[in-house]
């Protein structure tokens, strides 16, 4: 009796001391999220041998598929990763998933390139779903700038503090602007077109008000910023401080063309980038001065804008300083000209320009657009600003460049 309770209790004890078994991710598994280039849809297929991981990814956005075998799987305890590939002009862009095992799902956080990071959980797919379920979507396919490694230099640092806490946050204890859709003629286009439109807490029509034009990213439109950036509410909050002077903010869509959605192959698109300068000049800023009271000076306006859009600021705005004193690019993209282009006359420019802003975040592959910009303003003895901040190519970065942007801007 004595020694059959010993076995018992020994086998407690090992059984105790055994690891858990890890859970079987072997089949389908299932995620959507969204991104700045629209929702992604997923199913993961994993097939295991040991520590090894092998499958696919099958992927829908936009109404694109693609379907892809994933790389350098491995599952160690809880902890699954491998690598997804995506092509692009001859260039392979990784993305680097790593996860934590749940019960019947997975949290996943994935690394696109240095152009993103994304969070996300999948959950298994029912064991009589198909095996050739919804296939995918390309995940943001960055250019091949964005897998550049980062190095900084001695100027690349924040010359302003990370904003205070809650300067995004909406308050119900000050007044709200008001945000609309603008429909206009474009003639560039030869279509109707929109804009969304912020008008400041007060706006009267017997005030004539400053106007910034905030321009968007490739996989975006004219909703982008207030989808991701939370705008309005910034804005209201520096104005009800008395931080920045009540402005009208005009948020177009940059993508000049007929079709003007982000859709399909939003990288094929980057023509209609460059076609947006008329459509600015000639359409645009002619329905605004039209329906809106505003200072028509060109001290009173404004030109910024994120990653393709910050290039269009710094492209259209130094080409046009007749028409706009400030200037800001933040995180510019590859579509911006170089930096003897932009100021042929440096000397002009400088004596035109209110301000010239140049930021990006210390962890995007895209800083040496800005770098470079920076470093021929610096030569030139151009005044500048250029802002450092922590972060990668994502809306945490631009949304802290509105904040600072907006509070130097029409003094």
């Amino acid at each position: 009796m004595i020694k059959k309770s010993l076995l018992l209790l020994i086998g407690l004890i090992t059984c105790a001391v055994c690891p858990a078994r890890a859970l079987d991710i072997n089949g389908q598994w299932h995620a959507e999220f969204n991104t700045q280039v629209g929702t992604q849809k997923y199913i993961y297929t994993f097939h295991t041998d040991g520590d090894k991981v092998t499958g696919k990814a099958a992927a829908e956005v936009n109404d694109q598929k693609r379907e892809t075998e994933l790389k350098e799987g491995k599952l160690d305890g809880d902890t699954l990763s491998f690598v997804e590939t995506i092509h692009f002009q001859d260039n392979e862009v990784r993305i680097q998933y790593t996860g934590k095992l749940g019960t019947n799902e997975i949290a996943f956080k994935r690394m696109v390139g240095d152009f993103a990071t994304e969070e996300f959980k999948a959950t298994r797919v029912a064991p009589t779903a198909p095996t050739n379920a919804p296939i995918v979507a390309a995940p943001p396919e960055p250019r091949a700038a964005l897998r550049r490694p980062v190095v900084l230099g001695p100027d690349d640092k924040h010359i302003y503090p990370i904003p205070p806490a809650g300067f995004d946050t909406l308050r119900s204890d000050i007044p709200h602007g008001h945000l609309e859709m603008l429909t206009y003629d474009s003639k560039t286009v030869g279509n109707a077109r929109k804009a969304l439109v912020y008008t400041p807490p007060g706006y009267a029509a017997n005030n004539q008000y400053p106007v910034l034009y905030l321009l968007h990213g490739i996989g975006g439109d004219e909703e982008e910023w207030h989808h991701h950036g939370s705008p309005e509410v910034i804005l209201d909050n520096l104005m009800a401080e008395e931080k920045a002077v009540p402005m009208i903010v005009v948020f177009p869509n940059g993508r000049a063309q007929l079709n003007d959605r982000a859709e399909g192959n939003i990288y094929a698109t980057a023509p209609a980038f460059a076609n947006f300068e008329q459509d600015l000049l000639r359409d645009l800023i002619p329905a605004v001065q039209l329906k809106y009271s505003v200072n028509t000076n060109r001290e009173a306006r404004a030109l910024a804008g994120l990653s393709m859009g910050g290039g269009q600021s710094l492209n259209f705005g130094l080409a046009h300083l007749d028409t706009f004193a400030w200037v800001g690019g933040f995180s510019s993209a590859p579509n911006t000209k170089s930096p003897e282009e932009l100021l042929p006359d440096p000397g002009q420019a400088a004596a035109q320009l209110k301000l010239l802003w140049i930021s990006c975040g210390d962890k995007d592959g895209l800083i040496n657009i800005s770098q470079r910009v920076h470093a021929y303003l610096k030569e030139k003895n151009v005044p500048h600003i250029w802002q450092v901040d922590a972060g990668m190519h994502e809306f945490p970065v631009w949304k802290q460049d509105l904040y600072r942007f907006a509070q130097l801007i029409f003094h």
